[in-house]
């Protein structure tokens, strides 16, 4: 079973920047689309970014571009969103997902870490 670890997650002032670590294990990172998605309290499931098997191609929501970054480094089995110039609206449990489209129909498809924790506050 593909198992996932999210970690990075804390509290930072609108503005500031994080970097999201994945760790996958019970898979080879590099043979899976991967990305990242999010969730706010009291909202539906975000879709974020992707990143393709081999980091040749990525794709983000408008909500994000130009402010994250998706990359990975398949051999070490990890999985990075670099997130600058935060907002209040960024606030949301961030998910790493084994899945180009980690959102079908309003729902959660592939496996899923247990998530990490951002809030961005003054």
């Amino acid at each position: 079973e593909d198992q996932l670890v999210e970690s990075g997650g804390g509290l930072v002032q609108p503005g500031g920047s994080l970097n999201l670590t994945c760790i996958a294990s019970g898979f080879l990172l590099g043979s899976r689309d991967m990305s990242w998605a999010r969730q706010a309290p009291g909202t539906g499931l975000e879709w974020i970014a992707s990143i393709r098997r081999g980091g040749g191609r990525t794709d983000y929501a408008p909500s994000v571009k130009g402010r994250f970054t998706i990359s990975r480094e398949n051999r070490k089995n990890t999985l990075y969103l670099r997130m600058t110039s935060l907002k209040p609206e960024d606030t949301a449990v961030y998910y790493c997902v084994n899945r180009w489209e980690p959102i079908v129909y309003g729902r959660r498809d592939g496996d899923w870490g247990r998530g990490t924790q951002v809030t961005v506050s003054a």
